[in-house]
């Protein structure tokens, strides 16, 4: 009886640590990120950890840095079909299947990295291409990259003018980036951030472009030591979440989930706000030399530039989107006119 008495307590005892356990993890989440571990990322970190304490451990969001579980060309159809929980997605490396999300980095558009994502906010909360698209792809968007303005960086302070970029070979990406390097007679050549520094030092392009976090980040101005601009402000890489996970979350995990995704967007403003100081003086420190691009130099080189906005819905005319993308393109630029 004793015997019969302490196995059936041994029994209780398993499934009672059985069930702590599966409370204390239930669901583990990868997480794919095309770009490297490094502060750029930190309100990414923050948001993962916020979301496990506040789950008490149910939910473990693993991190998966450098194309650790897919290249940056790879996450959004990993993600789409639940390979992957959660992937970090430049919708400019997907200019076929993000029709619209690509429209957020197009340059001339936004006048700062906090507008473009009030318009990111608003366009996945309001406008219905943008709901059709995720659901489309099978994607759940949590939030976006604020990402600070973008400088052409290399060895010469040519960049200052772009007068003199023709005939310069300068990272681009996505289909739109392109337009605004030939109207100054630029080469546009599509570069991985992780290639830059080896792409600039070695001549393979004359100038990176990206914004002043990743010069820092990448220690760009070690390959060239002048970063010119800004000249473009847009939205960086969006966090999305897979609707296959997304489904299988309890109720109460996505709400969890979802305000953390909103606050760390609020974060991730400000956050990029007092960044972007400290980029600029550890870039100084480390022997960069950052050059202003003036005002009238600007608008010399968006004159010179199509209007990138009519060139995009004109793209999705030939795909049978041109009604739904001129509405966009009308609410944009109503909003960013106020």
């Amino acid at each position: 009886m004793k015997k019969t008495i302490a196995l059936l307590g041994m029994t209780a005892m398993s499934a009672i640590f059985a069930a702590s356990g599966a409370t204390a993890q239930e669901f583990r989440l990868n997480f794919g990120h095309y770009l490297s571990n490094s502060p750029f990322v930190k309100v990414e970190q923050d948001f993962a950890a916020r979301v496990e304490e506040r789950t008490n451990g149910r939910v473990k969001i693993n991190i998966v840095y450098s194309g650790g579980l897919g290249k940056d060309s790879e996450l959004l159809g990993l993600v789409g079909r639940g390979a992957i929980d959660l992937a970090g997605v430049v919708p400019g490396y997907y200019g076929d299947q993000l029709l619209y999300s690509k429209a957020l980095q197009t340059p001339f558009v936004f006048n700062s990295p906090a507008q473009a994502i009030e318009i990111a906010d608003y366009s996945f909360a309001e406008l219905q291409p943008f709901k059709d698209e995720m659901a489309r792809l099978g994607i759940h968007r949590l939030f976006h990259q604020p990402v600070d303005s973008y400088y052409m960086t290399g060895k010469t302070a040519d960049c200052q003018d772009p007068e003199k970029l023709a005939g310069k070979k300068i990272r681009s990406f996505g289909a739109l980036i392109p337009h605004m390097m030939t109207a100054v007679g630029a080469t546009p050549v599509t570069v991985p951030p992780g290639d830059l520094y080896e792409a600039v030092d070695r001549g393979t392009i004359d100038y990176s472009f990206v914004n002043m976090g990743n010069i820092d980040a990448y220690r760009l101005y070690e390959a060239g030591k002048f970063s010119c601009g800004p000249a473009m402000s847009i939205a960086g890489h969006m966090v999305v979440i897979s609707d296959r996970t997304w489904k299988r979350l309890p109720a109460d995990i996505q709400q969890v989930i979802t305000e953390e995704a909103a606050a760390a967007q609020v974060a991730y403003v400000e956050w990029s706000n007092t960044h972007v100081a400290g980029a600029v003086e550890r870039v100084k420190a480390g022997g960069g030399e950052i050059l202003e691009l003036s005002p009238e130099a600007l608008a010399a080189w968006k004159a010179k530039t199509p209007d990138l906005l009519d060139v995009w819905v004109e793209d999705l005319k030939g795909r049978g989107q041109g009604d739904q993308a001129a509405e966009v393109a009308k609410a944009w630029r109503e909003r960013t006119a106020q």
